[in-house]
């Protein structure tokens, strides 16, 4: 019997591909006559397999692969993305998707909503926080994934999509005909103010409306008397490089450098400079980085703390800042390829290294440095070689070597058992789990008091209690002897668990605060137990003294490089 299988051959014979792709032949990109001689090789060996391989050969399985092979001899983060991927990879640079405008979490195998939009497609139907998702065009929703969900919900803006909710509160079903309309995918998900001159903006990643939304809500903010502001950046893996440079031009002088671009190719050496936005250039600003900020992030970040323009509070970044550039192949695949790389201002390569196709390594070195640059801040700034050290406007030592030294690391000061709850996402599930049965009761007495809720609700003994053993149900292990801890385990002292008892009911509480009024609501409930979050608002005297340093230097911007 004959079968069909999918073999993965010859990482580079995809490049064979390019030719026809480009319309042109490939000798013309070609430049080294032995490269050329390895394509024509790797071309015959692609023909041969195609033609002579005892079962019948998957052409487009082997090409992708021998694509995904070639990318892996180059750097860690040059990939190959398929047909069917690319919309969904477009989508989250545009910032704005055609769907029903709903936020939704699965639960027990059914999706809830937990807000319709404002003024959204579905709002506007009637669609209410609470309701189920039971139908999607006449076809059962109920044990459908989340990305399913999407997937259904989602489509051309101006299509109509019927869909059935079942509401608990009054016990029926009510279908729905919802026009999809363009639903924005916001990368600023929290501003608020955090006292009467304190103002805290949190951008989750960089899209093409990052820079409009940044600036509305400081617009916002400055209209409620901020004089300060904590930028938070940390867990933003980066995305569209140009709003982070537009960013950073609202907060430095015309003239100084944001950040330059070197690759191989002319066209890719380049320097970005502020142009004079200006709009928020003088006030004190304190940056929030982790270990999960990066590209764009590092950029931001990176050109502040060489202008001495803001205080960087946290830990050292991800070390990825890498130009890339997306090919487009016949079939509307893409090579994202890497072709130059980012520095600072003064000179510092955010890239950390890496060697030729060994991507174990390149994380484990990462882990490392972290770990190191975390615990111990002295012996890792000792290891770094002087030819690494640079200096900012002012004279401040910072380090390169791949990401981005904040100027204070903070060191973890919450316990192991709250680092685990915090990071596994335990809370967040429990309480869509808790929620719905407790909901009617809660949204009487909070579902129009979003203030009063942050101040003055509590989560009862009970519910924290309930939340330990749902904990234990997923796998975590409360233990009287500490000896039998190891690290690494989901096993914690019980005396342990008790010590964190008013950390998890606050996570749990800004979990409730998510499902009653949306993302943004659950940030001032965090960050009032947030370490890295409650050192910053302590050196407000080290951001003033950096805004002078900025303003000082400012008078001679446009002469630096």
């Amino acid at each position: 019997m004959t079968r069909t299988h999918r073999y993965y051959i010859l990482p580079a014979v995809a490049l064979v591909l390019l030719g026809a792709v480009m319309g042109v032949s490939l000798n013309s990109y070609v430049s080294d006559g032995d490269a050329f001689e390895q394509l024509k090789k790797l071309e015959r060996a692609f023909v041969i397999i195609n033609r002579q391989y005892v079962d019948p050969v998957e052409s487009k399985a082997v090409a992708e692969e021998g694509i995904s092979g070639m990318l892996k001899k180059l750097d860690p983060h040059s990939s190959y993305i398929p047909s069917d991927e690319v919309p969904e990879v477009r989508q989250s640079y545009e910032g704005s998707f055609g769907g029903i405008g709903i936020m939704f979490d699965v639960t027990n195998d059914t999706a809830r909503v937990v807000k319709p939009i404002t003024d959204g497609p579905s709002e506007r139907v009637g669609v209410m926080a609470g309701d189920r998702i039971v139908e999607i065009e006449d076809s059962s929703a109920v044990e459908l994934s989340s990305t399913g969900i999407q997937k259904r919900l989602k489509g051309p803006v101006g299509t109509e999509v019927d869909v059935t909710f079942y509401r608990p509160s009054v016990g029926e079903r009510f279908q729905f005909t919802i026009k999809r309309e363009e639903i924005p995918l916001y990368s600023i998900n929290s501003a608020y103010m955090v006292d009467g001159e304190t103002g805290y903006i949190k951008i989750d990643r960089f899209a093409m409306t990052t820079y409009d939304e940044f600036m509305k809500k400081l617009r916002e903010l400055e209209g409620q008397g901020m004089e300060r502001l904590v930028l938070d950046l940390r867990n933003n893996p980066g995305g569209v490089m140009q709003s982070a440079i537009q960013i950073a031009d609202e907060m430095l002088s015309r003239g100084m450098m944001i950040v330059e671009t070197k690759g191989r190719e002319p066209s890719i050496n380049n320097q970005y400079r502020a142009t004079g936005g200006d709009s928020f250039e003088k006030q004190p600003v304190i940056v929030l980085i982790n270990r999960a900020s990066a590209s764009a992030s590092e950029i931001l970040a990176g050109a502040l703390q060489d202008h001495d323009r803001a205080l960087l509070v946290g830990e050292r970044t991800f070390g990825k800042a890498l130009v890339q550039k997306q090919f487009e192949l016949n079939d509307g695949s893409l090579l994202q390829m890497t072709v130059g790389r980012y520095y600072t201002p003064v000179g510092r390569l955010i890239q950390t290294p890496y060697e030729d196709g060994n991507k174990q390594d390149y994380y484990d070195q990462k882990f490392d440095s972290y770990e190191k640059a975390l615990f111990n801040p002295s012996e890792y700034k000792d290891s770094i070689p002087d030819s690494l050290a640079y200096e900012t406007d002012h004279g401040r030592t910072v380090f390169g070597g791949g990401g981005i030294l904040p100027d204070f690391v903070v060191k973890p000061d919450t316990s192991s058992i709250e680092r685990f709850v915090s990071g596994s996402g335990l809370t967040l599930a429990f309480i869509i789990d808790w929620f719905p049965k407790h909901e009617t009761e809660i949204r009487e007495a909070w579902g129009e008091k979003p203030d009063a809720f942050a101040s003055s609700y509590t989560v009862p003994n009970a519910v924290v209690d309930s939340f330990w053993a749902f904990a234990e149900e997923k796998g975590m292990s409360l233990t009287a002897n500490a000896d039998s801890v190891n690290r690494g385990e989901a096993i914690f002292p019980k005396s342990e668990a008790e010590g964190a008892r008013e950390y998890v009911r606050t996570h749990l509480k800004g979990n409730v605060a998510r499902q009653l009024y949306g993302s943004s609501a659950m940030y001032p409930i965090f960050n009032s137990v947030d370490p890295t979050f409650q050192q910053a608002l302590s050196l407000w005297t080290r951001a003033d003294q950096l805004s002078a340093f900025h303003a000082a230097a400012g008078s001679s911007a446009s002469g630096q490089n």
